[in-house]
């Protein structure tokens, strides 16, 4: 067995176990013990298989492993260390490092998708989209780690957001390799378009507002 079969084989079994765990994590009541459980066993069976999917991309060169690979490993972390960062000194540079990772990342993925599609390559659609979200949740990351955040519980909204959002690059994933119907730019697109909806309603449910502090009057 070569390198890449290796990368292969375990890239298949672990991002199989994950977008069978996310949907169990889904349907499931959130925050108890079989909650947090199942969100260890995703959390490391999906970064498993972000992280092999980038050495896989040198191998044999795939747009499409390397979009993912990077959007996934960046939400799972992001994802998971919001859960201890519910204030302002709880902020590393490891948590700075990300974010203008992703930042970097971002950008690349703007300017080659409009690079892309002014080749008329209209797969360019698909670095945009990624790119303009990883550009947003940079931003959310910059407010929240400097005390911007509207929420008193930004560190809940925010993880949910992100596992939310790896979710969705799981389900790409599934549905881009197996695709045999859809345009491939649908394909792409389509599991953000119809996920995207419940991750708003899941953080509205979640949300609770800072009170507004008003000065007494001289």
């Amino acid at each position: 067995m070569d390198a890449f079969t290796l990368l292969l084989t375990i890239h298949i079994v672990c991002g199989s176990a994950s977008l069978l765990l996310g949907l169990l994590i889904l349907l499931l009541k959130k925050g108890d013990k079989r909650h947090k459980l199942l969100g260890k066993i995703y959390f490391s069976c999906m970064l498993s298989a972000a992280l092999v999917a980038l050495p896989m991309c040198f191998l044999h060169p795939n747009y499409f492993l390397f979009i993912i690979g990077i959007f996934t490993t960046y939400m799972l972390l992001t994802g998971k260390r919001y859960l201890k960062k519910k204030k302002i000194s709880d902020v590393t540079y490891v948590d700075w490092l990300l974010t203008g990772t992703m930042l970097l990342f971002g950008i690349a993925f703007i300017v080659f998708g409009g690079i892309k599609i002014i080749q008329s390559n209209y797969f360019g659609i698909v670095f945009l989209l990624f790119g303009s979200i990883g550009i947003l949740f940079v931003y959310q990351d910059t407010q929240n780690f400097r005390g911007g955040s509207t929420y008193v519980n930004y560190w809940l909204t925010t993880h949910i957001q992100r596992m939310s959002a790896s979710y969705i690059a799981t389900v790409t994933a599934f549905l881009v390799v197996n695709n045999r119907i859809l345009p491939g730019v649908i394909a792409w697109l389509l599991p953000t378009v119809l996920i995207t909806p419940l991750i708003v309603i899941w953080t509205r449910k979640h949300m609770r507002k800072r009170p507004v502090v008003t000065q007494n009057p001289v």
